[in-house]
Formats: C-alpha cells, structure tokens, sequence
C-alpha cells in the first residue's frame, strides 16, 4: 500500500520525495523495480593467509590430536605441547582442524568393534527337541526379599516340563534342575538343545559342562533381545498376570504351593492359543489328534442337527494340530507342510 502511495505522488512531489513521504525506502523501491537483473559479481578464489599452515601441517597437527590426545581436549594438548617446548598451532586453528573433519564434539578415540551377534535359529515339529528356560523374581513377604523361580518349557508343545522355586539364583540349582528334567523326560543324546538368554547362571561352566555330559546342544538369546527367547516370557506373563496372582508371597512355601497349582493348571487345563487352544499335556504327550477328532465329531453333530446355523459359515472346523514351532523361523525351512505351518503366536 505505501508503494502505491508513493507512485501516485511521485508525478506531483518527485520519486524521492514521494518515497520519503510514504515511508518506503528507495533502496527498496529500486530493487522492487529492477529493469534489468543485477550484475553477476565473478567469483574470485580465495587468497591463501601467508601464516596459513599447509596441508601437510594440518595433517599433523590432527594426528597428534587424535592419536597422543584423543582422549583430551585441544586446549589440554596445546598447553601440554607447550610446556615440552613444542608449538604446533592455535588452539582455535586445532579447533578449526578438527571441525572440518567433524571430530569436535564426540570422542575420537579407537572404539572396539564387535561383530555381530548370530541370530538364534531354532526349530521343533515334535517335543523335546528344542526346550527353553529362564529364571524370574517372585516378591517375597517383606522388601528385599525376593525368591527365584526356575522354569524349562517346551517350545513345541508349550508344556512346562521342569520348575523350581529357589531362595537365590545359582548355577548349581539351575544344573540339577536341569539334569532332573532331562532324566524325567528320557532325553536321548544328541536330541535336545536347551536355548536361554546370557544370564550368568545361564552362561556358567557348571551347566555348560551338564549340557556336554547330557549331550544336548545349548543356544542363547542375543543381548537385551528379549523376544529371542518369547516362549518362556510369555509364560511368566501368564503366571504373573493370573487373577488370583499375589503381589507378595508370605514364605517361599507359599510361592511354591502357589506354583505348583499354577503349572498344574497350565498344563492340564489351559487352552492355549498358540498351539490351536489344546492343553500343553495333549500336545506333548500326543493326546491332540484324539481331542481335535472329538471336537470334529460334535461340530458335525451340530450341523446335522441345525443346518440352517452354518449355512453362511460352511462345515465348521476346529482348529489345526499344531504345526512346527521356532524361535527366530530359520531360513532353511521351506518345506511346503512346513511353510503351511502358521507361525504361532507366543501370547498365552
């Protein structure tokens, strides 16, 4: 608007005078109304400071930096250098060095690599060839206190197959846990690998020399991967997570009572969606073709008896048998049973 202004005075006061009196600066106005582009001002290169170090000084001076004082500030190496008698450069000129290779503000020291960790592959279509396990904390009666509760689950039939409750948590305990499942269950050498994270019961010589002894193979979780080891997290989710779960147990008695109830009822008696809502005891002991053929038979009975209800629906059908189970599903799997297998969900 004060552009407008000032070109409708302009014929009666002058330009000048017009700008002056609307306020618009003529530096603007002449730029605004620019008749021909503004002149291309060349490019001329930069002149090189005669005290400019050269590029072979530069690179000295960063080595110094990052080699003799990677763990030091530049000002620390330039007074240090200094008092041995030796100047290399400003402070700020070794600032400038570093910031152009980006190396101000983060640590310029060797940092150790480590390779990857391998990815846990593991795979069942039967039971006791792939068992996982792990340790929790129940809350004991007064703070502080805490007991350890042990627990070997089979990943194909989700069954739990051994369980203690401890006072402490001990490679010993866990060894004899171990071996007694193993006997329980007549595992054969050279048949089983037991999967767990890297806990240092876990990780311990004395259950890595019970595994050789036993001839079962051992794998563990990948660091902080929790879901490398889902089947028996999700268990303790179960357990903990139960109505009638409490939130401190008065003696470690009491937290074994309780889990004994618990696993009885886990694996007895709860239908659990990740192996086609069948009782672990069923699946692992090969009860769950019977059941699923039971389960047919009353679908059927139904449907005769009231067509018309499943007329949208179609034949209903209970769900499969449970297919191959695995931690982290292995590349080589490709089989065509094996692929049709769905991949269980770990939720109880």
């Amino acid at each position: 608007m004060q552009e407008e202004a000032a070109e409708e005075l302009a014929p009666l006061i002058g330009r000048r005078a017009a700008l002056r009196a609307c306020g618009v600066p003529q530096a603007t106005w002449y730029r605004k109304n620019r008749k021909s582009p503004a002149p291309v001002r060349p490019m001329t290169p930069r002149k090189v400071h005669p005290a400019a170090l050269s590029a072979a000084e530069r690179d000295h001076v960063r080595g110094v930096l990052n080699e003799r004082f990677a763990d030091a500030a530049p000002a620390t190496a330039y007074f240090t250098l200094l008092d041995e008698g030796t100047y290399l450069a400003s402070q700020s000129t070794m600032y400038r060095i570093l910031r152009t290779h980006g190396e101000v503000g983060r640590d310029r020291r060797r940092q150790a690599t480590h390779p990857p960790k391998t990815i846990p592959e593991l795979f069942a279509d039967a039971p006791n060839q792939v068992w996982a396990w792990d340790i929790t904390k129940l809350r004991g009666p007064d703070k502080g206190v805490w007991y350890h509760l042990y627990t070997i689950i089979d990943i194909y039939s989700r069954y739990i197959v051994g369980w203690m409750v401890a006072s402490r948590e001990s490679a010993a305990l866990a060894k004899r846990l171990i071996r007694q499942t193993a006997v329980k269950q007549r595992i054969d050498r050279d048949t089983l690998t037991l999967h767990a994270d890297r806990g240092s019961s876990m990780k311990s010589k004395t259950v890595a020399e019970l595994l050789i002894d036993l001839g079962v193979a051992k794998s563990h979780s990948r660091p902080k991967t929790s879901n490398d080891n889902p089947h028996i997290e999700a268990s303790f989710k179960t357990l903990k997570y139960c109505p009638n779960f409490p939130g401190r147990f008065g003696s470690i008695q009491d937290a074994r009572d309780f889990c004994q109830g618990f696993y009885t009822w886990y694996n007895h008696e709860h239908y659990h969606s990740g192996i086609g809502y069948h009782h672990p005891v069923d699946v692992h002991y090969g009860g769950a073709a019977a059941v699923r053929d039971r389960r047919i038979r009353v679908l059927a009975a139904a449907q005769a008896a009231h067509p018309e209800r499943f007329a949208s629906a179609g034949t209903p059908t209970p769900p499969d048998l449970p297919g191959a189970a695995w931690i982290n599903k292995p590349k080589s799997v490709t089989t065509t049973d094996r692929e049709d297998a769905a991949e269980k969900p770990t939720q109880n």
